[in-house]
């Protein structure tokens, strides 16, 4: 029976290779590691370079009522103040009207707590909470009157309406004026100094006018504003107005500084009632070139 070549084949220790199923599952480990370290790689790679997407920015306005003034800017911890948490008013007051948001009737007077008999508005300072909008286009439609005076603030030229990007504080930021008094639209730098249009000691910012056109929408009617700012490979920012589907101002602030960093959006009105809805901020991607 031992010689039997049967009983010897089965006696001896068989040689086991590596089984498909066994293969196949060290497989697909080995290719998940690798897309896992690939992805890791990729994140690492994408945080060293532009800056993260943000999530868009689209605030809701109520039928009627104060949304949040230059009194709760000042006094963030009083009881009365009005916080949003959406919007900073650093002067004048914002409102609700008919599911918009409206500077309310301009003029120069303390809005105390509830904005009840004044607005204050005839310098109008509206921002993000958010300071984390890089490249970005701001929509919105917007209506205004045309511009008054106060007896503090008299007819200026720049008087009308103006879009914030990249607003780092009241010193550091962007305005794109899309209604002036003057008739014109233009493209501004705002950086820490003193300037023509802030001529006082202390430290206001300096505006410097990177374009400039004309372009006079007509008061009393709803308008189609759109606003961007995107960073490019060369360092410099792009900026662009459109107004009503037409591109109205474009520009490359070619010595951006700190202004290529992300920062808030908002608006600015001086002697006028403005009322704006479907504000809409949209991260943009950067190109790859320009």
């Amino acid at each position: 029976m031992s010689d039997e070549p049967g009983h010897r084949e089965i006696l001896k220790p068989r040689r086991r290779g590596i089984s498909r199923r066994t293969l196949v599952a060290v497989l697909l480990l080995a290719i998940a590691a690798l897309v896992a370290t690939g992805t890791a790689l990729f994140i690492k790679s994408s945080e060293k370079g532009s800056p993260k997407a943000t999530a868009p920015f689209a605030p809701a306005f109520a039928k009627a009522g104060l949304v949040t003034n230059a009194f709760a800017f000042l006094h963030p911890h009083d009881p009365h103040a009005r916080l949003s948490p959406d919007w900073i008013t650093t002067s004048g007051s914002l409102f609700a009207r008919n599911g918009a948001g409206w500077t309310g009737v301009p003029d120069a007077d303390n809005t105390g707590p509830y904005s009840d008999r004044y607005t204050d508005s005839a310098v109008f300072r509206l921002v993000t909470r958010r300071r984390d909008f890089g490249p970005v286009t701001v929509h919105l439609w917007v209506r205004l009157d045309p511009p008054v005076t106060t007896p503090s603030t008299p007819a200026r030229a720049w008087d009308g309406g103006h879009v914030w990007l990249r607003y780092h504080s009241p010193q550091e930021l962007y305005g794109l004026s899309f209604r002036r008094r003057d008739g014109t639209v233009v493209i501004k730098r705002k950086i820490p100094g003193v300037g023509p249009e802030n001529p006082v000691k202390e430290d206001t910012g300096a505006y410097a006018t990177l374009a400039e056109g004309r372009h006079a929408i007509p008061y009393g009617t709803w308008h189609q504003v759109t606003a961007s700012a995107v960073n490019l490979p060369s360092g410099s920012v792009l900026l662009r107005l459109d107004i009503d589907g037409k591109r109205v101002l474009t520009t490359r602030d070619r010595t951006p500084g700190r202004l290529r960093r992300p920062g808030g959006v908002g608006l600015r009105a001086d002697n006028t009632d403005m009322l704006f809805r479907d504000f809409r901020a949209t991260p943009m991607p950067e190109p790859a070139s320009g």
